[in-house]
């Protein structure tokens, strides 16, 4: 019996990095309160450990200040090797973050950092419509891609609520789709990969980063290369969010499992 070929997965360029082909990137958010700091975090990286960075800017305390978030942006740039791509983030409280923001703010905070020149920037995708579409749009007018996400640390939704949800993030516009969950047990963590499966292997015309969080869900971060996801999030000291391993282990252990596929 011949066996058909497995379709390609979608890619995105984001500078050096090929998101969605070999073996998933490894993410290192950066977390501090001062541009100066998020500089020396960025300079203190251990080569060859990562493969793009995340600028967690709800941990900045100056947010309010254009100029001090054009200038983390710009700190992070200076202190990281050429071609790391920086993907922006605003994680709000009701999504795992540091705190809330009105949807106003939100949509200003972005279209500062599309203009600092970052390589992608996270959109929740149950930010108010109108403004979500604008800050969709916004980022595509200037060559910026959109990672759209999705945050429930309460629970893990049914196969087709996941599976729903990454469709409605295409449909909205994102470039990268993205579902991070949180399992009550180990039946959970299977509910996500195997939704992820289904959706890249299915409807999926972009990149998917999905993950399991917690210590239950540690798998999903490794497994990624065999059931879809695109990126996984390792931490270089303290973790940003349940779940995230050493960048270092995490890497190592994602080579190794994609030199023996």
């Amino acid at each position: 019996m011949t066996v058909p070929p497995i379709s390609p997965r979608p890619t995105l360029q984001l500078r050096s990095v090929l998101l969605g082909e070999g073996r998933p990137k490894v993410c290192v958010p950066l977390v501090a309160t001062t541009a100066a700091a998020l500089g020396v975090a960025a300079a203190a990286l251990p080569a060859g450990d990562f493969d793009l960075v995340e600028l967690r800017i709800d941990f900045l305390d100056a947010l309010g200040d254009t100029g001090s978030v054009i200038a983390a942006v710009e700190a992070v740039r200076t202190a990281l090797p050429d071609g790391i791509p920086i993907l922006f983030t605003f994680r709000t409280a009701r999504e795992g973050g540091q705190r809330d923001i009105s949807a106003d703010d939100y949509e200003a905070l972005l279209a500062v950092a599309v203009s600092a020149g970052v390589d992608a920037v996270d959109v929740e995708m149950f930010t108010e419509r109108d403004h979500l579409m604008r800050i969709v749009e916004n980022a595509h007018s200037a060559g910026i891609p959109v990672v759209m996400s999705s945050h429930d640390f309460a629970k893990t939704p049914p196969r087709d609520e996941i599976v729903s949800r990454l469709m409605a993030q295409q449909e909205l516009g994102a470039d990268v789709v993205k579902i991070a969950v949180m399992p009550t047990s180990p039946r959970d963590v299977l509910t996500l990969m195997d939704a992820t499966e289904h959706f890249v292997a299915t409807v999926a015309t972009r990149p998917a980063i999905t993950m399991s969080m917690g210590a239950l869900g540690v798998v999903s971060r490794l497994a990624g290369e065999t059931f879809g996801s695109s990126l996984t999030f390792g931490s270089v000291g303290a973790a940003s969010a349940p779940g995230q391993v050493d960048a270092r282990t995490l890497k190592s252990i994602l080579d190794v499992v994609h030199a023996a596929g």
